[in-house]
């Protein structure tokens, strides 16, 4: 028989599972390097805008310059070039092959600095060769006067010998004739090793020739020969000799020369201020002043040469470059009376930049750069001159102003000049 009673219910032990999203611990970790990483952020953005906030503006300044350095009228314009009154192609004094070159394009030399070197090998043989026959006839030189030492103790012999009636007559004359020709041969060997010395100094000075050296401080400006060519001082071989080593130009030697019309040549002075401007910096201006006027003109170009001299040379002055120049005239020097003021009142102290001067509030001012600092400075301004404006009080020659910079520039503000 079946059992007919009510079933017990068996437990369902899938219910004591634990799920496995539950087993695994909250993401802490998680989140902290989330925190971290804003943190991170914000440091980062603090820091930057502490940077800004303590970086300083940066300027353009200008000096200031007195009322007389203000352009003035030009009397006449020419054109000419740069010259260097010294420019030398150095060349060797005696025919020679080239062995090496220590010298190139653009490199700076000192006086008697060696350029280069010819083969000096057959003055070297000549040289040993002369000394060698110079020692030796210095050595028989030596025997010679040995013998004649004893030829002369022979003849004191011999005269005794004839005074005594001893000796013939005939043996004092052979005894002094021996002593004569040792005497002969002894100066015509001491003759011999000086010619072997002055054939020696010909040798020496042939070899310190074939060192080719600068004649003084300068520039290469121009290699113009290479080992294994041969060199002469005059053309030689149909065109297949180098005449020179090298081109050297002495900077501190740079002028101008230009050609003047003999019609104006009258305006010219020396001692005369021009202002040069070369063509490869046409912004530049650079003092100069009329070194010498040549005494003679070119009769097909009507033309009289003058030599105009830089005030300071620049490294960026380079000869035979096209440059322009403005012969300036003289300032009107005017007599200040006894017990007069050495300014006259409303007269210009002092010429700025006109983006120098700043008007708030309808007061002018500028700012002067001093160690990093600029100081707020009330101005009176008078006529402006060309790009420049003049200021009657508050400026002296030789304050640096600032031109350009931040609107917001305050009295005291430390900045940082712009180069």
């Amino acid at each position: 028989m079946g059992n007919t009673g009510p079933r017990t219910q068996v437990p369902d032990l899938s219910d004591l599972r634990i799920d496995d999203r539950k087993r695994q611990g909250r993401p802490v970790g998680r989140w902290i390097a989330t925190i971290i990483a804003i943190i991170t952020v914000v440091v980062i953005m603090l820091g930057a805008a502490s940077a800004l906030r303590s970086r300083k503006p940066e300027v353009e300044v200008a000096a200031a310059v007195a009322p007389r350095s203000a352009p003035v009228s030009a009397l006449l314009n020419a054109s000419g070039y740069v010259t260097p009154q010294r420019r030398a192609t150095v060349a060797a004094k005696i025919t020679g092959k080239v062995t090496h070159v220590y010298i190139e394009e653009g490199m700076h030399v000192t006086q008697g600095q060696v350029l280069a070197t010819l083969d000096d090998s057959d003055y070297q043989v000549s040289m040993a060769s002369t000394k060698a026959g110079r020692d030796a006839t210095a050595a028989a030189t030596a025997d010679f006067e040995v013998q004649l030492g004893n030829a002369e103790r022979e003849l004191a012999r011999t005269s005794k010998l004839v005074e005594a009636r001893i000796s013939t007559p005939q043996a004092l004359d052979t005894a002094q004739t021996l002593v004569d020709r040792l005497k002969a041969q002894i100066a015509q060997l001491k003759n011999q090793v000086q010619a072997a010395d002055a054939k020696i100094a010909i040798d020496q000075q042939n070899i310190d020739n074939c060192q080719v050296r600068s004649p003084y401080d300068g520039i290469v400006v121009s290699k113009d020969a290479q080992p294994g060519e041969m060199v002469s001082p005059i053309s030689a071989g149909g065109g297949f000799t180098r005449t020179g080593i090298a081109t050297i130009v002495d900077m501190s030697s740079n002028e101008i020369e230009v050609d003047v019309n003999e019609n104006y040549i009258a305006r010219v002075k020396p001692g005369q201020r021009v202002t040069a401007t070369l063509d490869a910096y046409p912004e530049w201006q650079i003092p100069a002043v009329v070194h010498a006027i040549i005494p003679t003109a070119n009769r097909e170009k009507g033309t009289v040469k003058v030599r105009i001299k830089f005030v300071h040379l620049d490294p960026r002055i380079l000869p035979d470059l096209g440059v322009k120049v403005a012969f300036l005239a003289e300032e009107p020097v005017r007599e200040r009376k006894p017990g007069a003021a050495t300014q006259a009142p409303g007269a210009p102290v002092a010429l700025v930049p006109q983006q120098a001067v700043r008007t708030t509030n309808g007061q002018t001012a500028v700012f002067i750069y001093h160690d990093r600092a600029i100081e707020r400075r009330a101005v009176r301004t008078g006529a402006a001159r060309d790009t420049n404006v003049e200021v009657l009080s508050g400026v002296a020659p030789g304050d640096l102003v600032v031109v350009k910079g931040p609107e917001n520039l305050q009295d005291g503000q430390q900045v940082d000049r712009k180069q």
